[in-house]
């Protein structure tokens, strides 16, 4: 299965696994699962991490590297994904969780999160 990870489990995943569900932690670790992260998601980070968000406090540069070291591919930000938002209907105003989501619906991909909202879209969503 194709998983994308919100923004979040990527920082917990990362820095943090104890935070992760133990059935987040095994779908990661499944190897039949082919793990990815959305261009959005970094974008998330240097802005957030601009603000001085806490949460957010992480070199997007070794960021990126770590995850692409450890298996995970880079999903683009595609015209299609940006075209896909327009069709969301209006649960959740984060723009950037907005794109996570029309591009796992884009895609097929199902999109793991840690937010209610986020995973009150229809599609591949899960809360985890």
């Amino acid at each position: 299965m194709n998983l994308m990870l919100d923004t979040h489990l990527l920082l917990w995943a990362a820095g943090s696994p104890e935070r992760l569900s133990a059935s987040t932690t095994a779908l990661i670790n499944d190897h039949h699962n082919v793990l990815y992260f959305s261009t959005a998601s970094l974008w998330e980070i240097v802005i957030k991490s601009g603000l001085g968000r806490d949460d957010f406090h992480v070199d997007p540069h070794l960021f990126r590297r770590g995850l692409l070291e450890n298996g995970y591919l880079e999903l683009p930000i595609l015209s299609q994904h940006v075209l896909s938002v327009s069709h969301l209907p209006d649960i959740h105003k984060d723009p950037f969780d907005r794109m996570l989501v029309a591009q796992a619906q884009s895609e097929g991909f199902m999109l793991l999160t840690s937010d209610e909202r986020v995973a009150s879209y229809p599609g591949p969503v899960k809360l985890v």
